[in-house]
């Protein structure tokens, strides 16, 4: 659900953002973008703005670059269609976030204790199941059976920034290093089963970690690949499709079914997610051949999963937690997060309204409430 509402967003701050660009010119004059690459003049311009910020941002670049500073300055001008100064700004924004919040450390954090992150793990579903052939890491998504119903908002937020900073710290560098050539974004699954009207009760916490992706790990996804499709998705998907961004939607993927056969011809079976090797022949309780990077067949979202015990030992290790012999249980990181968040809220609101003036769905619809 969380990436459906990434979906929602970028059509209307990006609406915003050219309706006030319309008003500089000079903003025009650095909009150099061609056919969605970033060109060396634009890349120049970028790096020689980044090298006057101060220090203290410099150092928390180097946790956002990890050694391919050019690659991220990529990532940020086509955020902003290749706009420098937007790009810049965004960049600059980004640091300023990492340093005011203590972003570089959150992975020396770990929620805690075991149990209480493991029910954290159990409502907010995601993992990784393995790797694409050309070594891209597959994250699986329960879009549709995510409750959030364990914890406080905060615990969610942090978590995921966790997986983030993982994700581009440890598990990317790991593919870089293993396949000899930079690898900087990651493939993503999303189960849409269970899906409910319900979840979007649910939409301020969405659109939170929405908001925290957009601003700040921005063109880490190269495809979103949905899968096991309900009718609801398939009513909001036709309300939203027409109002993205064709580069948006050149990233989304609908496939039928359970997407095992489309798939698989990007990735080997022992990566595929366990939501998606129910599709036709073989059966879901394979698993890999016990080499390389991909995972056996067990449920990616656990805590269980050797992703997740990777990740969980890893922050422990940061930590000093040696022995997880019951700790007090820590306060969750409050994460500030940027009014953007509070306008795709208003807007969320307003595509519902829409959606309940649909015959097919008002009786759905009516018991549907937007919670804080």
């Amino acid at each position: 659900m969380i990436h459906l509402v990434h979906l929602f967003k970028s059509p209307y701050l990006q609406h915003k953002r050219e309706k006030a660009s319309e008003l500089h010119t000079d903003d025009h004059k650095s909009s150099i973008f061609e056919m969605g690459l970033a060109t060396q003049e634009a890349i120049n311009q970028f790096k020689a703005l980044m090298d006057q910020v101060d220090e203290p941002l410099r150092r928390t670049f180097k946790n956002v670059h990890q050694g391919y500073t050019v690659e991220t300055l990529e990532r940020f001008l086509k955020a902003r269609e290749g706009n420098v100064s937007k790009a810049h700004k965004m960049l600059v924004d980004c640091l300023q976030w990492r340093l005011q919040n203590g972003i570089d450390d959150i992975l020396a954090k770990p929620i805690i204790p075991a149990n209480f992150y493991r029910g954290v793990r159990d409502s907010q579903l995601i993992g990784l199941s393995g790797y694409t052939r050309e070594g891209l890491p597959v994250f699986a998504i329960g879009a549709g059976l995510s409750t959030f119903d364990k914890a406080s908002i905060h615990y969610y937020l942090q978590s995921h920034i966790q997986i983030n900073e993982y994700r581009d710290r440890v598990i990317l560098r790991g593919a870089t290093k293993r396949n000899g050539r930079y690898i900087g974004k990651c493939v993503k699954v999303l189960d849409m089963s269970g899906l409910k009207l319900s979840a979007l009760n649910q939409i301020k916490l969405l659109t939170t970690i929405s908001t925290v992706d957009d601003l700040n790990y921005p063109e880490k996804t190269i495809t979103y690949y949905i899968v096991n499709v309900p009718y609801i998705f398939s009513a909001c998907w036709k309300v939203v499709k027409p109002l993205l961004q064709e580069r948006t939607k050149l990233k989304v993927r609908v496939l039928q079914g359970g997407g095992r056969d489309e798939l698989l011809k990007i990735m080997d079976y022992s990566s595929l997610p366990h939501f998606c090797r129910r599709d036709g022949s073989g059966s879901g309780s394979g698993s890999g051949s016990g080499s390389g990077p991909g995972y056996s067949s067990d449920d990616c979202y656990s805590l269980d999963h050797p992703f997740h015990q990777e990740l969980y030992s890893y922050m422990k290790q940061l930590a000093g937690i040696n022995e997880p012999t019951v700790p007090a249980k820590q306060g969750s990181i409050h994460v500030e997060v940027p009014h953007e968040g509070e306008e795709l809220h208003r807007t969320l609101e307003s595509e519902l309204m829409k959606l309940r003036t649909r015959k097919s769905l008002s009786g759905s619809l009516e018991k549907v409430k937007i919670s804080d």
